[in-house]
């Protein structure tokens, strides 16, 4: 998005200096303009004042005499001729510099111009593509979301199910704890327990809920399940 916003920066400001420059071709397009009607009015100002010195020499060649009056008039034509000339060519010399710096900056603001409108155009691209990844990124972000929300959903069911069989697994723990209480309540000797492999007495004190089990020896798991049975009797009354 920041170089779709200084794209659009840099578009501006070429917009400005092309307007700044087709401002400056204007004002030197007037001031050619301004030099060609005032060249112009030289011009025929200079005619008139040929004509107006022309018909006066023809007046004062016609008194003099016939011959007088047709050199004089060729004379008169032929100066009138070269002072239009010299007066068209200094016009021309006036003007020619104006026109053309008035077409070089026509030039200038037109490639300014076309440079505005492709950076404007590059701006545009630009932004038409970060709001492309924009919108992309929050589909992206709205499908993740979405799937964590599932993946909660689905974790928390598995968590409360195993709640629940962590529960019922207590329950006929709690069950089978106070059934092999009863029954160890019976065994009186330790004989009796002596005669029970470790294997066996290991699922005795399983069931009976005796901690640390694993790390005993037979007969400490003896003497642990001797203590629990007599725990029970304890608590039963028997």
């Amino acid at each position: 998005m920041k170089r779709a916003e200084d794209a659009a920066e840099r578009a501006r400001e070429a917009e400005e200096e092309a307007v700044q420059a087709a401002q400056e071709a204007k004002e030197r397009s007037d001031y050619a303009l301004d030099l060609t009607q005032r060249g112009r009015a030289r011009v025929q100002q200079v005619n008139r004042d040929t004509q107006r010195e022309l018909e006066q020499r023809i007046k004062q060649a016609e008194r003099d005499a016939e011959e007088l009056v047709k050199r004089e008039r060729l004379a008169a034509t032929d100066e009138a001729e070269r002072e239009r000339q010299e007066a068209y060519e200094a016009v021309e010399a006036e003007i020619e510099p104006a026109q053309r710096d008035a077409e070089d900056a026509k030039q200038r603001a037109e490639g300014l111009v076309r440079e505005a409108r492709e950076a404007m155009l590059e701006a545009k691209r630009l932004a038409e593509e970060a709001a492309q990844a924009a919108h992309v990124a929050a589909e992206e972000a709205q499908r993740n979301a979405q799937q964590f929300a599932r993946d909660a959903e689905q974790q928390a069911r598995q968590a409360e199910a195993r709640v629940s069989r962590a529960e019922e697994v207590r329950g006929r723990s709690e069950a089978t704890a106070r059934q092999t209480a009863a029954h160890t309540g019976q065994v009186k000797t330790n004989g009796d327990l002596q005669e029970y492999k470790k294997s066996d007495l290991m699922e005795l004190a399983s069931t009976i809920g005796i901690e640390g089990r694993t790390k005993m020896a037979k007969g400490e798991l003896i003497t642990a399940i001797r203590a629990a049975s007599h725990a029970s009797r304890s608590r039963t009354g028997v």
